[in-house]
């Protein structure tokens, strides 16, 4: 029996949407993730302008246009208090700030935030995912179909016809783009984009009786089917936070389409196999997937915030996924016990916070999603199912020459994954090395996850994770490639100069490179290099003889201290 005195402190600390009569059917975890999250972006809710404050902290109290359209979503589920009018008020801002010029490549696309001028003027001029996102079409979009979908008898007919028109105008607008073309990089292996763009294309289609929108959403979804298909593996391959808005993409396709649409037939089954390598590569004593991670916004996904973490949060709980967490003991005068702790969320003191705002979209879906979910795969993920190996590939055309090949290694407290790549460009389809992991050990160090990775330098490596090792070889290489290899800084080890220094792991490196090698810190504060993704780190950079030639090699060979 709870005291009166615990009672009360629960009470006062639960927000009043839990007494929502849609939120409190929402599954267990599901509920925890949306009240949470809405507790959070409350805070941030400016109700004169009619739109969240941005969720970053260098923004100086300007607004932002996607996360408000999350929240609106949110505050219809929620429905108590203002909530409806404070949502009406917010989606009719999204819709006003619409790009609404058929001639511009941005047509249909939306506005960052209701501050900034007008796009493609002199003093603002039109730069691809700086000044316009096309990709902003896809995540509002599919926000306003769920709206539509879940919460259309809240909405006037008048804002109604607000939310058709305006997915018109953006799944139009969602044809300018071409991969190739006008620098655009929407191809079908862009996975997360590409959902998107098919399933508000097939669903508006439908929706306004436009069958030339339905078929070519439909077509759109073919190609990417075709290449998922090869391996069962999505093209945009493991990544913390875009795995996570593929399965929110795939979600909607097998929920709200229907069973004359292939993306109703094909998307249950996808869900299915995206899980299943996840739980494969998941390792649930590090809370990480195993690399390779084709893109990530940083190298431990208990310090940053990734989409995937939210998914995991309504399988398997809050405290088994990689968000960061806090005890507190609540002040009752009787002995502590474990009924006396509460276990709470701190997302906003992770990296990449500004995501959480995705979440009540998440804990919509999360009954339905977890129907797709296999028991065995629930398993997997809670408890780690001991030392394996993994193996599969992935296809990104055109920037990858032929498909990358993946292996994995997972055991008690370490994980070893790589990618064998050959492309056209250096740092992943996404033309970025900070975000393009293909290489990757990651182990706890008795304190915290360490990790080692190689910062890609070269358009094509041969990477092959095995037990306890990395191998590493550079097919393309010459006497002027370097092997820079990123390793994480250490809470009880300061100084890093030298392998010996690497903490709770020993590390043989042996190879073609020249045997001297150089340390360089990355720092918030100083350093050589300059962080990535807001991780400080050391970089351990090999280079080779200089009448060198054939192939640079490098092998990593490690166990656990």
């Amino acid at each position: 029996m709870l005291s009166f005195a615990r009672t009360a402190l629960m009470t006062s600390i639960l927000p009043l949407s839990v007494f929502s009569s849609y939120v409190s059917s929402l599954p267990e975890n599901a509920q925890g993730l949306f009240n949470e999250s809405m507790e959070w972006m409350d805070d941030f809710y400016d109700p004169r302008a009619g739109y969240l404050l941005n969720l970053g902290a260098a923004s100086a109290l300007r607004h932002e246009t996607r996360s408000s359209a999350w929240y609106a979503i949110g505050l219809l589920a929620r429905n108590t208090g203002s909530d409806v009018d404070d949502a009406t008020k917010i989606l009719t801002n999204v819709v006003a700030g619409q790009f609404k010029d058929p001639k511009d490549q941005w047509y249909g696309d939306y506005q960052q935030e209701p501050e900034e001028p007008t796009v493609g003027t002199v003093a603002y001029p039109a730069k691809l995912y700086n000044s316009w996102d096309p990709n902003w079409r896809g995540f509002v979009g599919t926000t306003l179909i769920i709206g539509l979908e879940e919460f259309g008898h809240l909405l006037s007919p008048e804002v109604t016809s607000l939310l058709e028109e305006s997915l018109y105008n953006t799944t139009v607008g969602d044809t300018y783009r071409v991969g190739g073309v006008d620098g655009d990089n929407l191809y079908p292996a862009y996975t997360n984009p590409s959902l998107m763009r098919a399933f508000v294309s097939g669903w508006t289609g439908r929706r306004l009786n436009d069958s030339n929108m339905t078929v070519s959403g439909e077509n759109y979804a073919n190609e990417i089917i075709t290449l998922f298909n090869r391996s069962n593996t999505l093209s945009e391959f493991n990544s913390g936070t875009y795995t996570g808005v593929s399965l929110y993409g795939l979600t909607l396709w097998a929920k709200y389409l229907p069973e004359d649409s292939v993306m109703k037939q094909m998307g249950s089954s996808m869900v299915k196999y995206t899980w299943e390598s996840v739980s494969e590569l998941w390792h649930p004593q590090l809370k990480n997937v195993a690399g390779p991670w084709d893109r990530s916004y940083g190298f431990d996904m208990n310090r940053y915030l990734s989409l995937l973490a939210l998914h995991l949060w309504n399988i398997i709980g809050k405290e088994k996924s990689s968000i960061h967490t806090k005890v507190r003991t609540l002040d009752i005068d009787t002995v502590p016990t474990s009924e006396h702790l509460l276990i709470y969320s701190q997302p906003s003191v992770m990296s990449h916070s500004a995501d959480f705002a995705y979440a009540p979209l998440f804990a919509i879906l999360a009954e339905f999603h977890s129907t797709l979910v296999p028991a065995d795969v629930v398993e997997k993920l809670t408890t780690f199912q001991g030392e394996h190996t993994f193996t599969s590939s992935t296809f990104s055309p055109p920037f990858d020459l032929y498909p990358r090949n993946i292996t994995a290694w997972l055991a008690p407290n370490i994980s070893i994954g790589a990618e064998t790549f050959n492309e056209t460009v250096i740092g992943g389809p996404a033309i970025n090395p900070d975000t393009f992991n293909p290489a990757l050990i990651q182990w706890y160090t008795g304190a915290e996850v360490g990790f080692i990775t190689l910062y890609a330098t070269e358009p094509s490596v041969v990477a092959v994770a095995s037990a306890g090792s990395l191998e590493l070889s550079y097919p393309r290489g010459s006497n002027s490639s370097i092997f820079s290899i990123i390793v994480s800084t250490f809470a009880e080890k300061k100084e890093v100069s030298a392998w010996e220094d690497v903490q709770g792991l020993t590390v043989n490196v042996t190879g073609n490179v020249d045997a001297n090698y150089s340390v360089a810190f990355a720092g918030a504060y100083g350093g050589a290099d300059d962080t990535i993704n807001d991780f400080e780190f050391w970089n351990f950079t090999y280079t080779m003889p200089s009448k060198y030639t054939g192939q640079p090699h490098l092998l990593l060979e490690v166990e656990l201290r």
